[in-house]
């Protein structure tokens, strides 16, 4: 049996924070876990002074720095084999794979108008690497800036897919794409709008109309404000066409 260090190491922070060698999930400490993260989204060789003062802000420096070594001497085995350790900088090695950063090029491909709708990128695995947020629970200040611009790039990816989705025919699935960023997002116009499309492409003209009148009632409820002339324009002939 090969050991768990031989296997394929991959960090997911989507839907919450884990360490993978291959199918095994490796437990690590808190302290442990926010450094990978942190290098994880940083993309690049860090400082040791930079990570001791951003992941323990509060602390005075030379304790910043004990956490900083204790957090590293942790991390033995698989969780070691994830860094390139050097005198004063630290990088995730190059050979672990990173989840959000497939989900960020995911969705770019999906933005992209010159890219064309095919593979993998027009799936329902699509929809489910968009369905989720990132380390959701952290609320540590270098990570709530990352999950909020993750959050805004996958729903307009979600927007996007289903618009595909109804290009292409698939309207279950336009349907699917455009309810995930809608249940992220309930009072966002723009996926209101691309969930309305996919049930008016499918003929569901009742699904369309609940759609926006669940919206509507939401948006004033909520905020005291109507929906646009642009979303009233989609549903402005099933308005008109129900009875008295």
């Amino acid at each position: 049996m090969v050991k768990s260090s031989q296997h394929p190491l991959r960090l997911t922070l989507l839907g919450g924070f884990r360490l993978l060698a291959g199918d095994d999930q490796i437990t690590v400490s808190n302290g442990s876990e926010r450094l990978l993260a942190f290098l994880a989204l940083g993309c690049q060789a860090v400082s040791r002074n930079l990570m001791a003062s951003t992941l323990w802000p509060d602390a005075p420096e030379r304790r910043a720095y004990a956490s900083l070594r204790s957090a590293l001497a942790r991390l033995d085995g698989v969780g070691r084999r994830m860094l390139h350790v050097g005198t004063t900088e630290i990088r995730l090695s190059p050979d672990t794979d990173v989840d959000v950063h497939e989900a960020r090029s995911l969705a770019q491909r999906i933005l992209d108008p010159a890219v064309p709708s095919e593979g993998a990128d027009l799936s329902a695995q699509a929809i489910t690497v968009l369905s989720h947020g990132l380390l959701p629970g952290w609320y540590d200040e270098w990570v709530l800036g990352e999950a909020e611009q993750w959050h805004q790039l996958r729903l307009h990816a979600l927007e996007a897919l289903s618009a595909r989705f109804v290009q292409a025919g698939r309207h279950a699935e336009a349907v699917a794409a455009a309810s995930v960023a809608v249940h992220a997002e309930p009072l966002r116009e723009s996926a209101c709008a691309a969930l309305i499309e996919a049930h008016l492409a499918e003929g569901n003209q009742a699904e369309a109309l609940r759609q926006f009148q669940l919206y509507e009632l939401g948006l004033n409820a909520e905020m005291g404000l109507r929906p646009t002339a642009r979303l009233c324009e989609l549903v402005a002939g099933l308005r008109s066409a129900r009875r008295p």
